[in-house]
């Protein structure tokens, strides 16, 4: 037992430090660039998913105004462009069908659709996972009331 020869803990420590002292960095170096694709991704994804809510509750808004009466579909639109551009969605596209909306009689559809080009809202310079990619949303709704009817309990 006399013959072996304990080695200090100190000593023991430093020299394996000594062999290793690149390997944080080596790790770092693979583990560095799947950790900014998941971030980036997490961000890209993330902001696809608000704006497409965004571009879903504008779409329901406009829709229920839609069927009721009295209003106009370039009403409709400017009230939704207003709203998305407030909400950070500022080239939105809305459009209406019918156009004419006094000439749709009740039960007939009313289609209101919001959409917006992904690179146009997306947070990152340039997108890696959705560039190119187009959010929407349509509503349909019947509609409630024509004028005939208004006009007729009216009196």
């Amino acid at each position: 037992m006399s013959s072996q020869r304990i080695r200090p803990a100190i000593a023991l420590g430093s020299r394996r430090g000594v062999r290793r002292r690149g390997a944080a960095a080596v790790e770092m170096a693979f583990c560095a660039p799947l950790l900014f694709l998941f971030v980036f991704g997490m961000i890209d994804i993330g902001r696809a998913l608000m704006v497409q809510h965004l571009l879903t509750n504008a779409a329901r808004d406009g829709a229920r105004a839609a069927i009721l009466e009295g209003v106009t579909a370039e009403e409709i639109q400017t009230q939704l462009v207003d709203y998305l551009a407030l909400c950070s969605v500022p080239s939105a596209n809305v459009s209406v069908t019918p156009v004419d909306l006094s000439a749709a009689d009740i039960g007939d559809p009313v289609s209101v659709t919001c959409g917006v080009p992904f690179n146009d809202v997306s947070w990152l310079p340039t997108s890696q996972y959705l560039a190119g990619a187009n959010l929407s949303a349509t509503v349909i709704m019947r509609r409630e009331t024509t004028s005939i009817t208004t006009s007729s309990s009216e009196n």
